[in-house]
């Protein structure tokens, strides 16, 4: 199965609640910090929404 890295590259600071409880479940805590996820429609939902707080990258 593919795996998606997602990076948090804005700050946390100012964002809403419930942007702020999607990156607490991605588990994206502190700027600039990785985490390496399956790729399914879950976690693409999630990315979906914090799309301008984070970069993301395929790992085959």
């Amino acid at each position: 199965m593919a795996e998606i890295k997602i990076k948090l590259v804005r700050g946390r600071a100012g964002k809403n609640k419930r942007q702020l409880a999607t990156l607490d479940a991605l588990g994206l805590t502190k700027k600039d910090r990785e985490v390496v996820k399956p790729d399914n429609p879950q976690i693409r939902g999630m990315i979906n929404k914090v799309q301008h707080l984070v970069v993301t990258e395929e790992i085959a």
